[in-house]
């Protein structure tokens, strides 16, 4: 029986809300990387998923989403790739402290595969590194997220897999007519068996869209794949007002469609951009 069985025995499992708004909230300067941060502000971070194992989740990421050897470099951070991903880990396994499963968050290289920006064989290279060093400071299990490649998705898929750890694979569905296409236009059919193929644990989506549409991505995920469905939508539609984010769904009205979003096919539920412990403990509430 892997984490994710163990898990789900118990019903729908809550995950976490958003982590780069928040750490912006405990003082992480706009345009300051927040990966770097495991190295600056420990205690900082370490508030977040402390914050949301209080507020009831099941399971909490790590502050290393933008954390591979090709994002790093673009904060001139590349040469502490180590460092922040074993720190980014420790910090969330501290603040779990045993009530809580720690999944490492593994996102983007933020380089474009189809431009010639990398190659197959450099994201898999970067992207074996950073599961490695993750897998080595004891996390649960491993998020790919925030994928809008279904090519870098599945490259990390793979890298992600070889370190033993069971791993969940999410895409990011904003395109298209019905919004339901990753940005490279792969529908939700071909998401779902192309990962399932290449030995995800589990699948789903990630920001990109609030929780009323993402309960349709679900209910699409759902009816072609019977992988447990990971799905954090984003707190509505973000707008900006005197150069702040604002997200118009508050955690109640987040919350409200929780159990909607179960009752679409959803085992793994929580919050992406703009939600926060508040919406969290909303959730909670709604699932009890």
């Amino acid at each position: 029986m892997t984490i994710i069985d163990e898990l789900l025995a118990n019903g729908p499992v809550i995950t976490d809300g958003a982590w780069g708004t928040q750490l912006q909230l405990r003082g992480l300067p706009i345009g300051h990387s927040p990966d770097g941060w495991n190295l600056e502000a420990a205690d900082k971070v370490e508030e977040v998923p402390r914050a949301y194992v209080d507020a009831g989740s099941d399971v909490v990421l790590t502050n290393t989403f933008r954390a591979n050897r090709l994002a790093l470099e673009s904060e001139g951070l590349a040469e502490k790739v180590s460092d922040i991903n074993r720190i980014g880990a420790e910090i969330s396994l501290r603040a779990a402290d045993g009530k809580a499963k720690v999944f490492a968050s593994i996102g983007p290289s933020g380089k474009i595969l189809m431009m010639g920006e990398t190659s197959e064989e450099q994201l898999r290279e970067v992207f074996e590194e950073q599961a490695n060093i993750l897998a080595q400071a004891g996390v649960d299990a491993i998020v790919i997220e925030t994928m809008t490649d279904l090519a870098e998705a599945k490259i990390a898929l793979a890298a992600a897999k070889q370190t033993g750890l069971p791993v969940v694979c999410c895409m990011v569905f904003d395109s298209g007519k019905e919004l339901d296409r990753t940005m490279m236009g792969n529908n939700i059919e071909q998401v779902a068996k192309e990962l399932t193929d290449a030995g995800a644990d589990a699948i789903g989506a990630n920001c990109g869209q609030g929780i009323i549409t993402y309960i349709e991505i679900c209910k699409q995920f759902a009816a072609v794949s019977d992988l447990p469905l990971w799905i954090k939508p984003n707190a509505g539609i973000p707008k900006v007002d005197d150069d702040c984010v604002i997200y118009d769904s508050t955690p109640e009205e987040f919350a409200a469609s929780a159990r909607a979003l179960v009752e679409a096919g959803a085992s793994f539920v929580g919050g992406c951009c703009g939600t926060e412990p508040e919406t969290i403990a909303a959730m909670k509430r709604q699932l009890s």
